[in-house]
């Protein structure tokens, strides 16, 4: 099947809780790949106070590969320290080439070391394991894809065993991170903690009763105002100059020209706080009109072979879902790792603030997702 005519194929839902019915899912044609990467030591990163720079990291894989890809529709789910995209198998050399110079980056310029591996599709199936996607609508103008089968999670285990590994291009190499940003303040909690969730099945699969564990949990936080939604128009805010926008500069241009990336960074800063502070129009450019839109972009709930959250909660909340998700452990349904900060980041690919495509990735300030998984696994080596 063409690629276009196969991502136009992929069932799309707007209901969250559809994320572990296998039957919203279509398998990823047999000659694409995974592309995934992941930062090495991050938990030592996360440590030194370094989890902006983790998740720049993670992110800036996705912006390379859907800039050299020429296309923003791509299968593709952002976890925190890394990230896995599906790639169509014609454009697997393009994808090679990306992911060795965006590795190359994040050590030239973040000093952090990146992982990288592509996973043909075929071989992942013949594991017994599959890599299935949907999309799930967050707003009228932005879907985020879901993965479920297996394939993801193997494709990653297979990547951190040292095989399908795509090695760094030679130093001073740069990737095309066009969109790529991270201007937002760190997002507060407004009813007691910023909580980040991961929740696997057992058995590999979504089974009827990780299908269950799931809606109870999103029924425990669906009880909170907006669901435990983080991010509203009210929590987000640009201090200027922006505390990210080194980092951002360092993604636009080389060393010796980042001056001038710097020029367009605070301009459009300066714009976005005027507008949204008089709600005033510049041109076609609303700043209220466009936080609004950054909160409903915002991609603070996934599945990735298993549930992912980022959720601002109050103490009943949490104690609630910690204790259901005890019970799923207890019952041999489900393992998860869960981890406690008082804010949220946000890193962002945006092609053009007038279009309302934008993407708003979130995690947990105090080590997010990578610290739930590092929960997760440590409670796995414990029971082994």
């Amino acid at each position: 099947m063409p690629d276009d005519r196969f991502l136009a194929s992929i069932p799309t839902f707007s209901q969250f809780e559809g994320v572990a019915d296998v039957r919203n899912y279509r398998p990823l044609p047999e000659d694409w790949a995974l592309a995934t990467t992941d930062i090495v030591g991050s938990t030592q990163a996360i440590d030194r106070g370094r989890y902006k720079a983790v998740n720049m990291a993670g992110a800036s894989m996705i912006s390379a590969l859907l800039n050299a890809l020429g296309r923003r529709d791509l299968p593709f789910v952002f976890g925190g320290d890394g990230a896995v995209v599906a790639v169509p198998g014609r454009l697997r050399n393009i994808a090679v080439t990306a992911l060795a110079a965006t590795q190359t980056w994040v050590a030239d310029e973040l000093d952090l070391t990146m992982r990288a591996a592509i996973v043909p599709i075929g071989d992942i199936r013949a594991r017994g394991l599959d890599v299935r996607v949907a999309m799930f609508n967050a707003s009228p103008g932005v879907s985020y894809a879901m993965f479920t089968g297996g394939g993801a999670s193997w494709a990653e285990a297979e990547m951190k065993a040292g095989r399908y590994v795509v090695p760094a291009a030679p130093g001073g190499t740069r990737p095309d991170l066009t969109g790529l940003s991270c201007r937002w303040d760190p997002i507060q909690a407004t009813r007691g903690e910023i909580v980040s969730i991961i929740a696997v099945p057992v058995s590999g699969t979504a089974t009827a009763a990780f299908q269950q564990l799931v809606t109870d949990v999103l029924a425990i936080a669906g009880q909170q105002h907006r669901g435990g939604h983080p991010v509203s128009v009210e929590a987000l805010h640009i201090r200027f100059p922006p505390s990210g926008i080194d980092a951002e500069a360092r993604a636009l241009a080389p060393a010796g020209r980042r001056l001038f990336a710097k020029i367009p960074i605070l301009l459009q800063t300066a714009a976005l706080n005027f507008s949204r502070a008089t709600g005033l129009g510049l041109g076609r450019f609303n700043g209220r009109h466009y936080v609004e839109e950054v909160t409903a972009n915002s991609d603070f709930r996934k599945f990735d072979d298993g549930l992912k959250l980022t959720l601002d909660l109050d103490a009943a909340a949490v104690d609630g879902i910690e204790q259901r998700l005890k019970q799923a452990e207890a019952e041999g349904v489900a393992r998860y790792g869960l981890h406690r900060q008082d804010s949220a980041l946000m890193t962002c690919l945006v092609a053009s603030p007038l279009q309302g495509d934008h993407m708003h990735f979130i995690d947990g300030a105090a080590g997010g997702y990578a610290m739930a998984a590092s929960n997760l696994k440590a409670k796995a080596v414990a029971a082994a």
